[in-house]
């Protein structure tokens, strides 16, 4: 898929808020291992989070060529640790022979799927037996903005809808909400402000003042609140004849 352009313009700004990433790697970081399937790698953003090294392969798959050089030129500076590759392309498009991975990722980027079921289920039969899906979504249909919309996004998930999007044959690990306070500002922005694309300081201001603050309700609330749903699943082998 070569012709796809990706319709959204906030990864650059959002590739600003580095303790939300640090916060959500915190959390499935321990599910990421060995060889490494990331979908919609987008602008090489969250591989640069995530990937610390020591994984024997991780696979940037971006359907957007142009997002796909700038990972490229990540790979190629050696900003991102050897063992990273990208592939202009998606998960239907990996070669039929193409082997299993032991994570395979979607961060913000089931969303942007329409057929998100299908998507998911060809996901898990990349999985190796052992292995895990790890999906972190924006939370709530009450808070789709017409900013959802302009960069694409098709729904915000509540934690039952994204779980019956997987395959019942994989075994559910995880799945939570994170970011209470960014949850409550963003009700008060679509339901108060109802104003339109973050701005750069906005962003900032929630990178640096509001996630602290998650970090500290977030437990409290039980992770039951949240601007994020977070989920992992693994693929036991039970669906293995």
């Amino acid at each position: 898929m070569t012709d796809y352009t990706y319709i959204g313009s906030e990864l650059d700004v959002f590739a600003l808020a580095t303790n939300w990433k640090a916060y959500y790697r915190k959390h499935i970081e321990s599910y990421i291992g060995g060889e490494v399937l990331e979908v919609g790698a987008g602008i090489g953003a969250t591989t640069l989070t995530l990937n610390r090294g020591g994984h024997t392969r991780w696979l940037c798959l971006e359907p957007d060529p142009a997002l796909a050089s700038q990972t490229s030129r990540l790979v190629e500076s050696g900003e991102l640790p050897a063992g990273c590759e990208v592939r202009v392309g998606t998960v239907g498009e990996l070669e039929a022979h193409e082997e299993t991975f032991d994570t395979v990722l979607y961060i913000d980027v089931l969303e942007h799927i329409e057929a998100d079921r299908e998507e998911v289920a060809a996901a898990a039969m990349r999985l190796s037996v052992g292995g895990h899906l790890v999906v972190l979504a924006p939370a709530h249909p009450g808070l789709y903005t017409p900013f959802d919309a302009m960069i694409g996004h098709h729904r915000r998930y509540t934690k039952e809808s994204l779980a019956a999007v997987v395959p019942a044959t994989l075994k559910r690990c995880e799945l939570f909400y994170l970011d209470s306070v960014g949850a409550i500002a963003s009700a008060s922005n679509r339901y108060i402000l109802k104003s339109g694309t973050p701005t750069r300081q906005q962003i900032l201001f929630w990178d640096r003042v509001m996630i602290p603050l998650s970090k500290l309700f977030d437990p409290l609330f039980r992770y039951r609140v949240g601007k994020s749903v977070v989920g992992v699943w693994q693929r036991t082998g039970d669906d293995i004849s």
